[in-house]
């Protein structure tokens, strides 16, 4: 874990970025609220000067304009001024969440398998604009209230009311940041809780929404919707406990304040008629005791915000103080352009936290331009090599290796830039057909695109469709069936163009005779470059310089096709199997709708 600092720098460095426009913005308000603090002295001279009798309609059109005049300073000053730092709020908003998505992308599986897609999701809508309206409401609630209130208590030193008179008057309203400190942290407590919730509700809902269809042909709708109805419940209760507290905070603060205005009508009133104070005095000290009320309770309103706003921040403190598992060294290389011959040495490796390892003592090299064939049972450590290969997950020191150099001395980026990799389930984005081939350069022209097409064996069925290469694609590709997904995700990854391949059962999904004429594409192309094709079909390594054969984490068998048939091991029985699979099904293979 890093330091707990990083969502504190993340503020602060915001706000020292941007600090001679946030003084303009306070600047601005502040002149504003003193300009307004001019109002209630300014009507308790017209009242006075009325009830003497001192004031023509000239001089009333004077002070009428001043008052105006107090009006509009007032509004343009505070309008400019505001927008300035809600201006400022939604840049700290937009800076946030580039943030957290550059964290995000550079955190290993290990986080990823431990955190749910909705949780995340809830950092980057929730947390983050709950501490962007507390900057904006605290600038503004904080600059209203603390030069308004210096500049009434001022006013009212100045004005001549008698002080005995304000202090009673103003006694009740000493109440409320009592009310702050009784009531703020169990605010806080609870907004936590409610961000908790809300995380928890997302990711139920980005995960029900996400397998709708496999709900539907059970039909267990009414399960789906108990089990989303248990986290909306859970929220429910949350905000429930969040709106009592808050409501019995928001409540107190005005009744402080109204028991002052009835002190001030009780007392001020029996100064006017005991001929203490004047009519214009009591007028201006009513209007000065309701300003005063004001920036009181916006100094709660903004603890209140702010006790919401540091529970979100303590949350993006804990993620951004999350150290990625997968670093480069400090001296790290970059991979040489045409460096493509892979070797493993020895290599044992456990997943986090699992009790027994994953790969144990592999060892093979594959020569530049070569072709290495990976088989074996599910669960046998195939795809497991792959992800050390691209660091994924970080191998054991001095155990695999790129062109003779270790790959945790190379940089990330050159090493992945090295490898195009293409999964099984490769992911679709919902963007255009296009957009997902191009994805590691989307400038890129339409004839490469088409041409990586015909090589995974896509074009013809692209071309069929009305928008051809720009038809959009649902949520995850799904609009496409399983073999043309994967055939997209495999011309995705031919375009890239890498000197090293690496196909995880990438043409699983795709009948034999697409797979064949795939396969033959790819060792003409191919020709000079490295190639690691893994699959529990071994039709489509049947064709490669050496195969290896998996079983519980350890290579068993090793050599060509003909060779491993010969030995009458495990992958002799595969292909026994195999090839009585095939017979039976007269040499198709069903998966592919299309």
């Amino acid at each position: 874990m890093g330091s707990p600092g990083h969502g504190r720098k993340l503020l602060m460095g915001h706000l020292r970025a941007h600090l001679p426009l946030y003084i303009l913005a306070v600047a601005m308000m502040a002149l504003a609220n003193v300009i307004h603090a001019q109002y209630p002295a300014v009507l308790g001279t017209v009242t006075d000067r009325l009830e003497a009798g001192e004031l023509a309609v000239g001089g009333l059109v004077r002070y009428v304009l001043l008052l105006a005049a107090i009006a509009v300073g007032h509004g343009a000053l505070f309008g400019v001024g505001q927008y300035v730092n809600h201006r400022l709020g939604r840049k700290f908003e937009f800076n946030a969440r580039q943030r957290l998505f550059r964290h995000f992308s550079g955190l290993g599986e290990t986080f990823f398998s431990r955190h749910g897609i909705g949780r995340l999701l809830s950092y980057v809508l929730n947390d983050v604009t709950n501490v962007r309206e507390s900057i904006a409401n605290a600038v503004n609630q904080m600059t209203n209230a603390s030069v308004l209130l210096l500049s009434v208590l001022v006013m009212m030193a100045v004005s001549g009311i008698p002080l005995l008179l304000v202090a009673v008057c103003v006694l009740p309203l000493t109440a409320i940041p009592f009310l702050v400190i009784a009531i703020g942290p169990r605010i806080r407590e609870r907004s936590h809780q409610v961000q908790e919730a809300l995380a928890v509700m997302t990711g139920s809902a980005e995960e029900q929404i996400g397998g709708i269809r496999v709900t539907k042909t059970f039909a267990a709708e009414p399960i789906a919707g108990v089990r989303f109805g248990e986290t909306v419940e859970r929220i429910h209760d949350a905000q429930l406990r969040l709106v009592r507290i808050s409501a019995l905070f928001q409540a107190l603060l005005p009744f402080a304040g109204a028991l002052s205005l009835v002190v001030a009508l009780a007392f001020g009133g029996y100064h006017v008629v005991t001929g203490r104070a004047s009519l214009g005095d009591f007028v201006a000290l009513l209007l000065y005791l309701r300003m005063i009320v004001t920036p009181l309770q916006q100094i709660g309103g903004v603890f209140n915000i702010m006790q919401r706003a540091s529970a979100s921040l303590e949350r993006l403190n804990r993620l951004l103080a999350v150290e990625p598992d997968i670093r480069e060294a400090e001296d790290a290389a970059a991979l040489a352009p045409d460096a493509s011959d892979v070797e493993v040495r020895g290599l044992t490796f456990a997943y986090p936290k699992a009790k027994a390892p994953a790969l144990k003592e592999i060892a093979f090299r594959v020569p530049r331009g070569k072709t290495l064939g990976i088989v074996g049972r599910t669960g046998s450590g195939k795809t497991t090599l792959a992800k050390l290969l691209l660091r994924v997950y970080d191998p054991p020191p001095g155990t695999v290796f790129i062109g003779g150099t270790d790959v945790r001395e190379l940089t990330l980026e050159s090493l992945r830039t090295a490898i195009a990799y293409v999964p099984q389930d490769g992911f679709l984005f919902s963007t255009t057909i296009r957009d997902n081939i191009a994805f590691s350069d989307r400038k890129m022209p339409l004839g490469k695109v088409e041409e990586a097409a015909k090589m995974a064996q896509l074009y013809e069925t692209v071309a069929g469709f009305p928008d051809g290469f720009e038809t959009r694609l649902g949520e995850r590709g799904l609009t496409l069936s399983g073999g043309q997904r994967q055939r997209t995700s495999l011309a995705r990854g031919l375009v890239k163009n890498a000197p090293i391949l690496v196909l995880d059962d990438s043409v699983s999904a795709v009948d034999a005779v697409t797979e064949e004429a795939i396969l033959r594409r790819l060792r003409d192309i191919r020709r000079g470059r490295t190639t690691i094709i893994i699959s529990h079909r071994l039709s489509a390594v049947r064709h490669a310089d050496e195969i290896v054969v998996m079983d519980d984490g350890r290579i068993v068998e090793r050599g060509t096709h003909e060779e491993l048939v010969r030995l009458g091991g495990l992958y002799a029985a595969m292909h026994r199997l195999q090839e009585r699979g095939a017979d039976d099904a007269g040499g198709c293979n069903p998966t592919d709708a299309g």
